[in-house]
């Protein structure tokens, strides 16, 4: 499994993002320089978004170009169902559910084998969960110290396309996400599908 494994912070410095809205506590210690008024080139513009959808779901080229192309043959816009494919990922969904404080946090506990989908073990993150489908802890990992702390501190708003259960650690996935619903992070997408259709 490849992942980013580089400095975060700096990245989400070239980036332009908020370590809080991936998750991330830790605070820059480092001053951002000013670098003057040179005018970004349209291709610079795309490129950087397209560097920061893949850093914020935590993929790499290939992946991200498959989901591109699998968008682009589905009906409707293609920029939108391309993060309609992002955000149905299992690893994000754990994530939005609020059990992993990252994405690569939520990441690792699908590829640890923690979580389930409909009762089966699944420990691929990048299952494509359905309308309906039943995500939880698995079984016999309920009783892990990780749990009682995340029921615990669960305060957080989830989206509106998933309900969550606190006492028995499961989640259901109320309908497809839809482009609304992503706010967390400004993202123009239509960027993105300029750049892979040149």
């Amino acid at each position: 499994m490849a992942k980013y494994t580089g400095p975060v912070m700096k990245k989400c410095r070239t980036l332009g993002l908020n370590p809080a809205d991936l998750g991330i506590e830790r605070k820059s210690s480092k001053q951002v320089k000013f670098r003057g008024r040179r005018k970004q080139s349209d291709y610079s513009l795309q490129l950087k978004e397209k560097q920061k959808v893949k850093f914020v779901y935590g993929l790499l080229e290939k992946q991200f170009k498959g989901y591109y192309d699998k968008a682009s043959r589905m009906r409707g816009v293609t920029g939108e169902n391309m993060l309609i494919l992002l955000e149905r990922r299992l690893d994000n969904v754990v994530y939005r559910l609020g059990l992993g404080k990252t994405r690569a946090m939520a990441r690792q506990l699908v590829n640890h084998g923690h979580i389930t989908v409909n009762g089966r073990r699944v420990d691929i993150p990048s299952y494509l969960v359905k309308a309906g489908d039943i995500v939880a802890v698995k079984e016999n990992k309920k009783d892990l110290p990780i749990w009682q702390a995340a029921k615990e501190v669960r305060n957080l708003s989830i989206v509106k396309w998933l309900e969550w259960d606190n006492t028995n650690l499961t989640g259901k996935v109320l309908a497809l996400p839809e482009r609304a619903d992503i706010t967390d992070i400004e993202i123009k997408e239509h960027l993105i599908v300029e750049l892979y259709s040149k």
